[in-house]
Parts: structure tokens; sequence; C-alpha cells
């Protein structure tokens, strides 16, 4: 970020003592405290959407998290000479979530809880924000589309890679599973999909990783709004709760752990319980690996390709036992 765009911390109603470089923004000491300045690529109008979602959980008084600052004009960003878009917000100079503690990993799924039992909107506001809820089907027929394409281009390659040959080993497995499990919540959610998620009224953070879960004090505050979005609560669960699971070789004590602490501030609907089964079984891991590797530079494989293919073979069964204790054996 340039001077010239520290510059336009004059149009807000704070006294500057000193800048600093933060992740991808500017940290700006000041009387007040600490606050961070970033350059904003989304919707400008969905800022107005984080300004109303952050109130509701700053009231609420459940869940800590950052709040936007206005201008002196009372606008929520402002815009440079090249019509780049900046917003400010108060910052947590706070350590972030330790994935490592198993208790910290249970609060920071207590908070997620706890946030998810405000984060919601009422009818009014769903049309306020002109909001279209997410649907998960189709963002797994735009991936399924992306793995045949990198399917189609790897049989016809003629010299491949150890890499290559390990991965096109591993398609048909992981197509096959990607496909029936697309096919399978399709005939679980019918056609109800849209209104469920239209009358829960729920949003979810978007981005629920320990680097957005910062402790502050015997609590966490939640930060980092920006990928706010119109879906089912598990969203959050789910990639909050697989990131986890990778790292424990799919304990199925810890998940079962995860799942009753959530449960025990805000239980999980029958519905929402079947598609955090669906989200997690879908071979999220393997599409991430081979589109990565199909949008990169094929001259050179990096090493950490490779490794990551290597885990995700040897981690599947222990995938699909934990699948099978926590989700399969219920009726």
């Amino acid at each position: 970020m340039n001077d010239r765009a520290i510059s336009l911390l004059d149009h807000y109603d704070i006294e500057v003592i000193r800048t600093r470089k933060g992740r991808g923004a500017i940290l700006c000491d000041t009387e007040k405290g600490c606050f961070v300045f970033k350059e904003y690529i989304g919707n400008p109008e969905k800022l107005q959407l984080q300004d109303c979602l952050l109130k509701k959980v700053s009231g609420s008084g459940s869940v800590r998290t950052e709040l936007l600052i206005r201008t002196k004009e009372d606008a929520l960003w402002v815009e440079d000479g090249d019509g780049r878009k900046y917003f400010l917000k108060t910052y947590f100079d706070n350590r972030e979530c330790n994935l490592y503690e198993e208790s910290e990993c249970e609060d920071a799924v207590k908070t997620l809880a706890m946030l998810h039992n405000v984060l919601r909107l009422e009818d009014g506001e769903v049309e306020e924000f002109q909001l279209t809820p997410f649907l998960i089907d189709r963002e797994y027929e735009k991936h399924n589309k992306e793995l045949r394409k990198v399917w189609r281009y790897l049989r016809k390659k003629s010299q491949k890679s150890s890499f290559e040959s390990t991965l096109l080993q591993e398609y048909d497995y992981y197509l096959e599973q990607a496909l029936e499990i697309t096919e399978e919540w399709r005939g679980f959610a019918r056609e109800d999909d849209l209104d469920y998620i239209k009358k829960c009224g729920s949003i979810c953070h978007g981005d629920y990783q320990y680097h957005n879960i910062i402790r502050v004090g015997q609590e966490f505050a939640v930060i980092n709004f920006e990928r706010c979005i119109m879906d089912n609560e598990v969203r959050d669960l789910c990639l909050f709760m697989r990131k986890l699971l990778e790292k424990s070789d799919w304990s199925i004590e810890l998940g079962d752990r995860l799942l009753n602490t959530y449960n025990s501030i805000r239980p999980l609907s029958a519905r929402s319980f079947v598609e955090l089964y669906y989200r997690l079984a879908y071979p999220e891991k393997f599409w991430k690996i081979a589109n990565f590797y199909y949008n990169s530079g094929k001259a050179w494989i990096p090493e950490r390709n490779r490794e990551k293919l290597e885990l995700l073979s040897t981690q599947e069964k222990a995938k699909q036992a934990f699948l099978e204790a926590i989700f399969r054996t219920l009726s």
C-alpha cells in the first residue's frame, strides 16, 4: 500500500501516530487504539452488509468482533484517484487460535455456535441486501466439470511425470466419488434447497479459519467478514472441522467432541447434519490438488503437490472410517 493510499486516512476522525505493515494491510496506531486499513476489491455494497452483521454481533454481547469505521462523511469506504477502494476497521493485536491445542479448538467451535445464533437476517433485510443463497450442488457441479477437464488432459498427455501418473491412477476413485456425492445430495435436497436457506436467513462468516479467530483474554474474537455469504451454517463448521480433522488423521474422537460442543450451544437440525456429511464427504482436497496442478505451470511441479496427494491417499481410509462412525451408522 503506497503513501497516497495512507493519505486517505485524513478522511477519518482519528489522529494517526504511526503506521506499520500488516498482512496485506496497514496497521494504524492512533489515540483511539489500533486500526487496520485495507484495500477492498469486492462489491462495495457488501460492506453495507458487513456493517449490519458486525453491529448485530457486537450488540448481542455474545461474541467479540471487529467493527467498520465510517469516514467523517459517514461513508464505509474511501476511494483513491485510480478508483481503488479502502476501508478502516478495528483491530485485535493478539495471537491466532492454536490448531494444535484441542481445548482452544473446542472454544473456537463454541464461539462459532454463538456467532451463528446472532449472525442472521430478517426477511426484510434479506430483500434489502438482495442476497442470493449459495447452493452447494452448483458448486460441486462446477468442481466436477473441472475434474473431468483435468482427467481428459492427463489421459491425452503422452509423457507424464511421476506426480501426473500417480494423480491419474487416483482419478477414477475420486471422480466417481465426487459425482456420486453430488447426485446423492441433489436427491436429498430436491428443489427446496433455495427456499430452505432463504427461510433460515442464516449468514455464514465464509472463512472461519484459525487466522480469523483471535484470542483476546479468555475468549475469542472473530475477524475478517469479507467473505460472508448467505448459506447453511454448516459451511463454517465444515471448513473449520475439515482443517482440524486433516491434521489429526480424521480422529473420530475429536470430530465427535467438536460436534457435541457445537450442538450444546446451537443444535444442528437433522437436515443440516446430513448436509454437513455431504460437505465433508465430497473429495474437496483432491479437487484442490487437481485444479491447482492444471492451472499452474507444468514444467516444474512443486514437491509439496506430491506430498499432499500422498497424504490424501494415506488418510482416505481414516476419512471413510470417520464418516462411517459419525454419520452413516445413525438412522
